[in-house]
């Protein structure tokens, strides 16, 4: 599988996001549209950005019954994004009934990803608030293993866990990875984070990386620093 760089679009209104991605000229980078700009600005600015060339990761983490999600994801798959996602936690009945419902007649799909646990969320956050007494290495390993049983491509993870989760689940199993900061940069809210060169080197297969690009005085040299730190 192809290394890449997700830049995440975290932004509130379709014209900054128009303005964002004009500053990358002729370049249409891998991006993500996650909840904040979906729920304002719903699936036009999916189908918009798509028309300008850009792959899209479509990150609204689905999580319900199986039935809401199978019949979410049918809906999902008819905007032409080349990945999304759910929560692991919603159990393999839940993941295995989303892939049925992406999954188009004619046997086409994007990629289906599962979050392990969320880079902000800490050992200590996950004993004490959610009551789940495994390490938390464990809990994501056994979270990827759901989301591969399951039929699932992958699963967004720590990029330090990365390496484990081929380990476990083989290395065809993509691994999507946020908590992307450069190493002069501030770490901001999330705090089981790395470089784009120690992703590569763990086995992060794509890295999602927001304000490190998004937020920098040049976002064009940014993304560009990342491809070269994390691609090559």
């Amino acid at each position: 599988m192809n290394r890449d760089v997700i830049i995440a679009c975290d932004f509130p209104t379709r014209e900054e996001t128009m303005n964002f991605l004009g500053r990358f000229g002729d370049k249409r980078p891998f991006v993500k549209i996650g909840m904040e700009l979906y729920y304002a600005e719903g699936p036009a600015m999916v189908q918009e950005i798509k028309e300008r060339g850009h792959k899209i990761f479509l990150d609204l983490k689905l999580h319900d019954i199986p039935n809401t999600v199978k019949r979410s994801m049918n809906v999902l798959s008819r905007l032409g994004v080349d990945m999304t996602n759910l929560h692991a936690a919603g159990t393999v009945a839940m993941m295995e009934a989303a892939l049925e419902g992406l999954t188009r007649p004619d046997g086409t799909r994007p990629l289906l990803i599962a979050v392990t646990q969320l880079t902000s969320t800490s050992e200590e956050r996950m004993r004490n608030e959610l009551l789940i007494d495994r390490p938390l290495d464990e809990v994501v390993m056994q979270y990827a293993k759901n989301a591969k049983i399951a039929g699932l491509d992958g699963v967004v993870c720590s990029p330090l866990e990365a390496g484990k989760v081929h380990d476990v689940c083989g290395k065809d199993f993509c691994t999507v990875t946020p908590g992307i900061r450069f190493a002069d940069g501030d770490v901001g809210d999330q705090v089981r984070i790395t470089t784009p060169a120690k992703a590569k080197e763990i086995g992060s297969d794509f890295i999602v990386v927001g304000r490190p690009i998004t937020a920098a005085e040049d976002p064009l040299a940014a993304y560009e620093r990342c491809m070269a730190e994390f691609v090559g």
